[in-house]
């Protein structure tokens, strides 16, 4: 027991650990049985026989996913927007964010307007497509990239962040021969990391779900991203058909349930990979960027 530590203090203690012990499970067993029955044989759940872990471990619903010769094009696909995307997302946000930081800008209020006023009204779905294939964007990669570069709520949680690093240490840098563009680079975002890894997470997570502008703006199988092709041969062909394109005999022991929850793994794989490496900037980030004026 700790010096000035009560009995009921350390009881409180322990009923709080066993309360957030308790939350945690239920948090994760939704996903765990996710897990469970994308690798559990067939009969085991059609009988609903599920718990937490299979009876025994097979891995059918995974080969017919990975081994399909066009799931491995929508992962290329889907990688590039995600890496590009997140490159042009960061970086058009942040040379936005910069300038709408300063109270020198002229302007600034009348931009800022029309920031926060893109947050509540949108030109709208048939509109932003017409512009998109007017500017030659359709059918390619980056109609999943330029139309959502700049997130306005990103641009104004990163603009109180330049806001709140203090002016001396922007001057001391012109006094010693830095331009704008090397006050941004050498002195501004070093001093943003926390942000920018938040946004980093923020744009990755968006780009690598993308689905409604693939449907809207892809046409060509070829450029599918994974989402688009997991739910096309989730919900548009048979098992029978989804083992042909994958190149498998008929016999594998799949049902559209195991291929659903395999599907959901192989989506979602990524990003909980990522998150753990940024996810120590994640709550400082937002809180220093959200509590500037």
């Amino acid at each position: 027991m700790r010096i000035g530590e009560t009995w009921s203090s350390k009881l409180l203690d322990g009923v709080n650990i066993l309360l957030v012990v308790v939350i945690s499970l239920l948090t994760l067993s939704p996903f765990l049985y996710i897990v469970a029955t994308s690798i559990s044989p067939i009969d085991q759940v059609l009988r609903g026989g599920i718990i937490l872990w299979p009876e025994r471990i097979i891995w059918d619903a995974y080969k017919v996913i990975l081994y399909n010769s066009n799931f491995v094009r929508s992962i290329y696909v889907t990688l590039f927007a995600t890496i590009v995307g997140t490159l042009v997302n960061l970086v058009m946000t942040a040379f936005m964010a910069y300038p709408l930081a300063k109270k020198r800008l002229r302007g600034r209020g009348f931009i800022m307007f029309f920031v926060l006023f893109s947050m509540l009204f949108s030109g709208g779905m048939i509109p932003t497509y017409i512009i998109v294939k007017s500017m030659g964007l359709f059918n390619t990669v980056w109609a999943l990239i330029l139309p959502g570069a700049i997130s306005a709520f990103n641009l104004i949680i990163l603009k109180n962040f330049f806001q709140g690093i203090p002016e001396e240490l922007e001057e001391a840098a012109r006094i010693d021969g830095c331009r704008n563009f090397g006050v941004l680079f050498k002195i501004v975002l070093p001093l943003s990391m926390p942000a920018l890894a938040t946004f980093t997470l923020f744009y990755a997570v968006g780009n690598w779900n993308q689905f409604f502008n693939a449907v809207l703006y892809i046409t060509k199988p070829g450029l599918w991203t994974v989402q688009v092709f997991l739910r096309q041969m989730i919900f548009q062909g048979s098992t029978q058909d989804v083992l042909g394109q994958a190149g498998l005999v008929t016999d594998i022991q799949v049902i559209p349930t195991t291929i659903q929850m395999a599907a959901i793994i192989i989506a979602t794989l990524p990003i909980l990979l990522v998150y753990p490496f940024l996810q120590k900037h994640f709550a400082k980030g937002v809180l220093l960027g959200s509590v500037k004026g």
